[in-house]
């Protein structure tokens, strides 16, 4: 009974054993080895964020706190109560038709004005990078809300944004440089052709036989030749010309540096930018400022897409009727048609005039339809791209232009219809209301 009892079990249990056998749990050896590693990458991970000995904490320039008198009682000292000055509370101020306070301000208030003129005549060109940034910070600080919307980071989508920006720069200069080397070749390998073809012709004959034009050509190339000052006037050409270029690279780099600060930085500059402004208008500042910072930025956002398509519309028709370099020419009409009015229009013409070079009826046809284009896009594209952007009249859209061109050039241009946007919300929302209150 017992062998069979035996085998039974023995049985039965190399059954059990030809079946998968159960998830072992871990052991406590293993669990404590586990804790073990665990531990000490919660201690290697503390090390790291501990600060190096005898090293201090980096000074972060902070917003001050917002400071509630102390004859300020109830609900609003309530919500708005924080910790008071630093340096105790301040005193009375002096009365401003004290005679040392109104002597002191007014020569302040003049020196004040000398200096910022003073620093404005000698800084024109780092007043222009910082608008030209700032206008750049403004007009992508839409996509930056968008993508932060989209559970974006605010880091990430600065870095999507100013990479899109830094490659269509790129773009562009990759594209214009070596057109540009290209043809400059082409014109110096030609020249001498060109030159001995003209030399070769019966009315270069006929002009030399009567005005002796081969003898007052050699006289002059040898003035030209041993006169220093001319030598030392195209030597100076050829380095300002590269200085030239030099100083607009080192402006590229200045501005897109500086666009990234401000677009990093742009929350923070609004609420220090509040803070300024008296507390009890600090709502309304705050308000009509984002509103101004608001259209600014959909007018950039909208004048990209307008010339993205007329650029777009313009290379099509410029690689169907074969005009030579679609694509720089695309380019050039994408820049212009930033400049609002009249940025088209100048775009067409200067196609119409390389089109001209494929013969009078390509650049006929050329003209048609890209013309026909700008009337399609003023009456159906522009007002619904632009509808939640800026609101300008006509006649002052193109006083402003042209004067912010006489002013800034191009810069100038673009950045003056939403100047003028601010300056016409500004008038509406406080002088008028101002002056309808009396």
């Amino acid at each position: 009974m017992t062998d069979k009892t035996d085998e039974s079990s023995t049985a039965s249990g190399n059954s059990r054993s030809q079946e998968p056998s159960p998830a072992v749990p871990p052991g406590p050896a293993t669990v404590r080895r586990r804790g073990s590693a665990a531990a000490a990458l919660g201690l290697v991970a503390r090390r790291l964020r501990q600060p190096l000995p005898g090293a201090q904490p980096r000074l972060r320039f902070e917003m001050p706190p917002e400071y509630v008198h102390e004859d300020q009682s109830g609900a609003d000292a309530d919500r708005d109560r924080e910790v008071r000055p630093q340096f105790g509370s301040p005193g009375p101020r002096m009365s401003p038709q004290h005679p040392l306070y109104m002597g002191f301000m007014g020569t302040v208030g003049v020196g004040l004005a000398l200096l910022v003129y003073w620093i404005g005549s000698n800084t024109t060109q780092l007043l222009l990078w910082i608008v030209a940034a700032l206008f750049i910070a403004l007009g992508l600080e839409p996509v930056v809300g968008w993508l932060e919307n989209r559970k974006i980071p605010r880091p990430a989508g600065i870095l999507v944004s100013v990479t899109v920006l830094v490659s269509a720069v790129v773009g562009f200069f990759a594209t214009l440089i070596p057109t540009i080397v290209g043809q400059v070749t082409e014109i110096v390998e030609q020249a001498p052709v060109w030159i001995r073809d003209f030399i070769n012709s019966e009315f270069f004959r006929s002009l030399d036989d009567q005005f002796g034009v081969r003898d007052r050509i050699a006289e002059e190339l040898d003035k030209f030749v041993n006169d220093p000052a001319a030598v030392g006037g195209i030597f100076g050409g050829v380095v300002g010309f590269g200085s030239t270029i030099a100083n607009g690279l080192f402006g590229t780099l200045i501005v897109l540096v500086l666009s990234l600060y401000f677009l990093a930085a742009l929350p923070a500059m609004k609420k220090w930018g509040y803070r300024l402004a008296p507390r009890s208008r600090r709502s309304r500042v705050e308000a009509l400022s984002e509103e101004i910072t608001r259209s600014v930025g959909n007018y950039v956002i909208g004048q990209a897409c307008v010339a993205l398509l007329n650029a777009t519309f313009a290379f099509i028709v410029m690689s169907i009727l074969g005009i030579p370099f679609a694509l720089l020419l695309a380019f050039v009409v994408a820049l212009l048609a930033f400049i609002p009015l009249v940025g088209g229009m100048i775009a067409g013409i200067v196609v119409l005039l390389v089109s001209l070079t494929e013969g009078w009826q390509t650049a006929a046809i050329y003209g048609i339809c890209y013309f026909a284009y700008l009337q399609f896009e003023a009456y159906f594209i522009s007002p619904r791209i632009m509808q939640k952007a800026v609101a300008v009249p006509g006649a002052v859209a193109v006083i402003s232009v042209i004067a912010g061109g006489s002013l800034l050039g191009v810069l100038g241009a673009l950045i003056a219809i939403p100047t003028a946007a601010a300056v016409l919300l500004l008038v509406r929302e406080i002088y008028i209301v101002r002056q309808d209150q009396h």
